[in-house]
């Protein structure tokens, strides 16, 4: 696409003898040192104003520095700045604003080289990119390997203390890598205080940016660019410690399976501190969570967690990259240490709130306040109770703990307002682990109905039911709230096919 530069200039204008050969010298001369000294020789050229302006990225070269936010707004609207000259290069749009005097044949010389060469040193960029991608990919694997002092030196020795994860999933994957790499423009030379590796593993885009403990936030709002404009879900995890990837990797992938296309990019943050956890009183439910966990050592933890956060095996085993066999063995071991029976949805739950619960130094801490509020009601009790870690079990809180005006004020904000049957179905389907079949099956309702009346709660609820830490505090907010039984036996009937009777 290309505007029309206006001129208003007779035939003796200034640059009527301008050998349009030195300016094409020019050019190529600034194009063999970098971009940004091609856009500023072009911008001289023409006496005006000079951006490349990425569709993902924003400005990519300007000159000067404050014509930035000029270049993108003419790029994406180029009738709003009919005086401009828009030309497609390298993937992106070059952007030229000439002076008044310059006339329009000069410009359009300028532009037409400018953005020849501009493709040119793309397609040179392209043939090195494929090397490039591997090496990043190499330093992927071994950073989740655990060598991060090899990468950190192989990144030119720069004070690197903290890492983020991106996981990005979708069909337009490969396409995605292509534009999110020209819109961060990675290098493995030291670059301010952060440094990105980008790299496509077992067929998801890695993004993993390694910096000192600051994350200035520009490498989200790129990676949220590409999910929207093709069609990606994200997890993000960190900033953690470089010897702790392996867990932001493994975080990133269970915040993944809560993205949605309306929320395409999740940090694990959001999803793995719900929000009935700072309702309770501290410290009764810290001295709870600590002595039931106590049998599991860190690893078996973060499995559980992972798990419960995925809402399934495979793909905690997707997550945490291992098989799902494994991932099977290593649960049924972690529910014969806590005695548990880890196929309640009720357990499930408690274990959810006890591997977040803070730690019982934290609690203790806070245990004052929560007295004075009068949200520790009980509390004397559950302190006598909990002394023994025996007599501390997954399948009941501490007596007392959800009878406060605080949880009882969420569970009912949360689920009140649901019709009998809607309720019924809901609690059916919940303590079915969110398997819509068996559900159908002992409510006697047809599947699609079942489904129908799920949309209908997850609309009344404004809640994303795929989310299995949202499904845990609903089931909770559900026996929290019970009036009745909630038994498919009490669901109302109309007769005919889809209300058949037991």
């Amino acid at each position: 696409m290309m505007g029309t530069g206006t001129t208003g200039h007779g035939p003796n204008g200034p640059w009527e003898a301008r050998d349009g050969r030195d300016t094409t010298g020019r050019l190529l001369r600034a194009a063999t040192g970098s971009g940004a000294r091609l856009i500023a020789e072009a911008a001289t050229l023409v006496q005006g104003w000079a951006v490349l302006a990425d569709p993902i990225a924003g400005a990519v070269y300007s000159a000067p520095a404050a014509a930035a936010a000029d270049g993108v707004h003419a790029a994406a609207a180029p009738h709003d700045h009919p005086y401009s000259v828009q030309l497609p290069a390298a993937g992106a749009v070059l952007v030229l604003a000439p002076a008044p005097a310059t006339p329009a044949e000069h410009t359009g010389h300028v532009a037409a080289t400018t953005a020849a060469l501009l493709e040119v040193r793309g397609q040179r960029a392209a043939e090195l990119r494929g090397e490039q991608m591997r090496l990043h990919t190499t330093l992927l694997r071994l950073l989740l390997a655990g060598h991060a002092d090899a990468v950190v030196d192989a990144l030119g020795g720069g004070a690197y203390t903290h890492v983020t994860v991106y996981r990005l999933t979708g069909e337009d994957t490969p396409a995605a890598h292509q534009v999110l790499w020209r819109a961060v423009r990675p290098t493995l030379t030291p670059h301010a205080d952060a440094c990105t590796l980008l790299g496509r593993l077992d067929g998801e885009l890695v993004v993993a940016e390694v910096h000192r403990g600051s994350d200035d936030g520009r490498i989200l709002r790129l990676v949220s660019r590409v999910c929207e404009r093709h069609g990606l879900l994200a997890g993000m995890a960190g900033p953690l410690p470089l010897a702790e990837m392996s867990t932001a990797y493994c975080d990133a992938a269970a915040a993944r399976h809560s993205a949605t296309p309306a929320h395409r990019i999740v940090p694990a943050d959001a999803i793995g501190a719900p929000r009935l956890a700072p309702l309770l009183p501290a410290a009764p439910y810290a001295r709870w969570a600590a002595a039931v966990l106590r049998p599991l050592d860190p690893a078996q933890q973060h499995l559980l967690l992972v798990w419960l956060r995925t809402g399934s095996k495979p793909s905690a085993a997707e997550a945490l990259g291992l098989s799902a066999g494994t991932v099977r063995a290593r649960i049924r071991e972690a529910a014969r240490l806590l005695d548990a029976d880890l196929e309640d949805a009720t357990v499930r739950a408690h274990l959810l709130l006890a591997l977040r619960a803070p730690a019982p130094a934290d609690a203790a801490a806070d245990s004052d306040a929560a007295a004075d509020s009068g949200s520790g009601s009980g509390s004397g009790s559950d302190e006598a109770a909990l002394r023994n870690a025996g007599e501390a079990r997954l399948e009941a809180l501490p007596g007392g703990i959800l009878d406060t005006g605080a949880v009882r004020a969420w569970a009912g904000g949360l689920v009140d307002g649901l019709e009998p049957r809607l309720r019924i179905a809901l609690t059916c389907w919940l303590r079915h682990h969110a398997r819509t079949a068996p559900a159908a099956t002992e409510l006697h309702v047809h599947r699609t109905t079942l489904t129908t009346w799920l949309h209908q709660c997850a609309d009344h609820l404004a809640q994303n039911l795929a989310d299995a830490t949202v499904r845990a505090e609903i089931h909770l907010a559900l026996r929290i709230t019970r009036c009745g039984r909630d038994a498919p036996a009490d669901l109302p009937r109309r007769g005919g096919r889809t209300y058949r009777r037991a």
